[in-house]
């Protein structure tokens, strides 16, 4: 470039640089230094005279050619590097052609070994499904085996909790035809002014149950997460790392059971962990009480009842579904006097047993699989739904078979997960997914009628005390109280 108006001067193409002619002075500067020198004091810096950028012009060359490298200039130098070049590609192809050989062997031993691993794995998944169903079919009675019986694994002896089945039997139902409704229990009118009293949401994701005592309630979830609430107080008492996902909770006296998906129950006391139990070979899907508060029952997927004794969680007895039924257990009820044992099927069957020795008594049919089972206190009733269904049938166990048995079906106008009576039989109360009723049995003109309805969608609900208050769960972990509003 040139500096100032002198550019003819410059004829044809220069090197690529800057130049600034003034007074036939040629001057060369490099492009970035010299266009930030006039930015900042517009002057040449040599003569010190205004310039401007417009005054600049490019110096520009010609490309240079490289000469040829001395060996490359004849044909026997050329046909050397030819020779060397070929020497080389080929030296290469060998190479790559080993490492293939190489990797196309490690992959050959990869795959022979996943088959070898896959074959073991379908082997023993084919033994362990084949000793289940033998496991199933075998039955041990009297020393004789029977495929059509329910097979019982028990002791010749039984033991204590079991054998004062029969005492304990003999006082409750005695003492239940003459029980009075408690003093101060919640009337007909006070059921249906019930209202939200208080809510609260837990850390207890996926919430799957509930159960109280006292003024607490305990719940859990399928996290593994389980917590205890205040009712009164309406607040977290205590966060309890179950550490498996939980599917049914209940709490007796000082000790809180969790059923567990990995087929164990665990026990807790004060917070702690002080037992567990691991008699099921798949999850476990229903936890009852027997009314004595000796014996704890509990069915699972592997078609399994299993009964405890409270004091040292090992296993009093065991029972497993016979022959003909090939479909898992999911829930389960002790009858208020302790002599039956209910469990519910995915085929929708209720089976009955006797307690003591575990012979099955009755079979009441859904049709559907058993979502939740209860007994009524009246020791007469035993209510029962199905997942999917939108009713909850009342089965009279006077009569135990046909058609008469489904004494009143009751219309909840959504699918319902969960069941509970209150202690006088008077109250049965439903949850779901489309909220929570209260069906009530009036004994005077035996009829059904349906005070209270909330659409706040549960998973769960228990009694408090007196009826007074009925405490529900979501699938969200948020715990609802419902009672009278003072």
């Amino acid at each position: 470039m040139l500096c100032g108006s002198k550019r003819s001067c410059f004829p044809g193409k220069l090197p690529k640089s800057l130049s600034c002619p003034r007074s036939q002075v040629r001057v060369v500067y490099e492009k970035r230094l010299i266009e930030q020198y006039i930015n900042e004091h517009a002057t040449e810096p040599g003569t010190g005279e205004a310039l401007t950028t417009d005054d600049l012009l490019p110096l520009q060359s010609s490309r240079v050619v490289r000469p040829r490298p001395p060996t490359l200039t004849s044909i026997p130098a050329l046909l050397a590097t030819f020779q060397n070049e070929w020497d080389n590609l080929a030296l290469e192809t060998y190479n790559l052609k080993e490492q293939l050989v190489r990797t196309r062997e490690e992959l050959a031993t990869a795959l022979y070994q996943h088959d070898a691993a896959v074959r073991v794995i379908a082997r023993l998944t084919k033994e362990r499904d084949e000793a289940r169903d033998s496991l199933s079919k075998v039955t041990v009675t009297d020393g004789a085996a029977n495929g059509e019986e329910m097979v019982v694994d028990s002791v010749e002896t039984l033991p204590e909790p079991l054998a004062g089945t029969n005492v304990i039997f003999s006082s409750l139902s005695k003492g239940r035809k003459r029980r009075p409704v408690p003093e101060g229990w919640v009337t007909a009118d006070e059921v249906s002014s019930f209202d939200t009293t208080a809510s609260s949401a837990l850390p207890v994701s996926q919430a799957t149950s509930i159960d109280l005592e006292g003024g607490y309630a305990a719940l859990g979830g399928l996290k593994g997460e389980a917590a205890v609430y205040s009712i009164e107080a309406d607040k977290l008492e205590r966060q309890l790392p179950v550490n498996e996902a939980v599917t049914n909770t209940l709490w007796t006296g000082e000790k809180l059971f969790f059923a567990t998906s990995q087929g164990n129950v665990k026990v807790y006391e004060a917070g702690n962990e002080v037992a567990a139990a691991s008699e099921h070979a798949g999850p476990v899907t229903g936890l009852s009480i027997h009314p004595g508060a000796e014996i704890l029952g509990s069915v699972g997927t592997d078609k399994s009842i299993v009964f405890y004794d409270v004091a040292t969680m090992k296993r009093a007895s065991r029972a497993f579904a016979d022959r003909l039924t090939t479909t898992a257990l999911t829930t389960c009820a002790f009858h208020p006097d302790g002599h039956i044992f209910a469990a519910g099927t995915l085929s929708g069957d209720v089976k009955l047993y006797m307690t003591k020795n575990l012979e099955q008594a009755a079979v009441f049919r859904l049709g559907a699989p058993v979502q939740a089972v209860a007994f009524s206190e009246n020791g007469f009733w035993l209510a029962a739904t199905a997942k999917g269904q939108t009713t909850v049938t009342i089965f009279d166990l006077r009569r135990t078979e046909g058609d008469a048995a489904p004494a009143k079906v009751l219309e909840t106008g959504g699918s319902v997960q969960s069941l509970a009576w209150d202690y006088t039989g008077q109250y049965l109360a439903t949850g779901g997914a489309s909220g929570v009723t209260i069906q009530q049995y009036a004994k005077s003109s035996k009829k059904w009628s349906e005070p209270f309805r909330n659409s706040t969608p549960v998973v769960g609900l228990r009694w408090g005390e007196s009826a007074r208050k009925l405490v529900a769960v979501n699938g969200e972990g948020v715990v609802s109280v419902f009672g009278v509003k003072e």
